[in-house]
């Protein structure tokens, strides 16, 4: 069992498809196939399951991406010690989309120029989805909506966001989730967090959430509104920072909705160089975003 194989093993078991894996590498999914194959024939078990058009992990298949990540996770570790416990190899980053636009570009930045050696790579879904992620040690860290108390993980905030509903300019002034009840709501997909306090905001006044609306963007959920066709939620940094948003109303919500803490996460032991040196470099810039905040309070 080599790391090569591993590699394409994970590569596969995350995009769900030997087409897929071989674009994200850079090879022909022939060769893909067949080191699958080699490595399912050295274990003597099935890694897959064939469904449909898409590969779904065997039962073996979810024990041996475990140990592929511990692998992984050892090797930069190991990398790293040896170079004096410099940041070294591979760190896979996730984010929520409105932490990637807002508040992550500038962190890369200094990222990339402070440790250079570091192959950082980012991934970007709703905070559920980054969880899963974190637990199957697909991601080494991820800034997820907080705070979080799940077994295994571990975390720092980032900074704290206020939350606001956009509707339509000309929309009445909304006081509680009954003044836009039964109206459509623009979200991301199951597993978004800020969906899921929008759902707890319309069942603490016991109002009905009309049909959610799933959107890939904030720019389209934007688009979206100002055309009248709904409401959506979404940080006041995210909406600062679109085009168009002087075109929709913004209404505040009352506590305990009208904030929200975003949190760097990790699993319990699993703390290498790599992610060491990104906790100093985060801690540093929360600072600086406390003080901006305070600045503008």
């Amino acid at each position: 069992m080599e790391f090569s194989q591993l590699r394409i093993f994970q590569a596969v078991a995350e995009e769900g498809s030997i087409t897929r894996a071989a674009e994200r590498l850079h090879r022909v999914p022939s060769n893909l196939s067949t080191r699958l194959k080699q490595l399912e024939e050295q274990l003597g078990v099935e890694l897959f399951l064939r469904e449909r058009q898409r590969l779904q992990l065997s039962p073996a298949g979810k024990v041996l991406l475990d140990y592929a990540a511990r692998l992984f996770a050892l090797h930069d570790e190991a990398h790293a010690a040896v170079q004096g416990g410099q940041p070294a190899g591979e760190f896979v980053l996730g984010t929520m989309y409105s932490t990637a636009a807002i508040h992550l570009p500038a962190l890369l930045a200094r990222y990339h120029r402070a440790y250079p050696a570091v192959n950082l790579q980012v991934q970007s879904g709703p905070s559920g989805e980054l969880l899963e992620g974190l637990l199957t040690g697909r991601l080494d860290a991820a800034l997820v909506d907080g705070p979080l108390e799940l077994a295994g993980l571990d975390g720092v905030p980032l900074c704290d966001e206020t939350l606001v509903l956009i509707s339509e300019a000309d929309h009445p002034p909304v006081r509680t989730a009954r003044d836009v009840e039964g109206r459509a709501v623009f979200t991301f997909r199951q597993g978004c967090s800020y969906r899921m306090r929008l759902e707890s905001w319309f069942a603490h006044y016991h109002a009905a959430m009309g049909r959610a609306m799933e959107i890939e963007s904030y720019q389209g959920m934007l688009a979206c509104v100002i055309a009248g066709s709904g409401v959506a939620l979404m940080a006041q940094s995210m909406l600062d920072s679109l085009p168009g948003r002087e075109s929709v109303a913004v209404h505040a919500l009352a506590e305990p909705f009208a904030r929200a803490t975003t949190w760097l996460m990790w699993r319990k032991g699993m703390v290498g160089a790599n992610l060491n040196a990104w906790i100093e470099l985060q801690q540093g810039a929360g600072v600086q975003l406390a003080l901006q905040a305070r600045a503008h309070a």
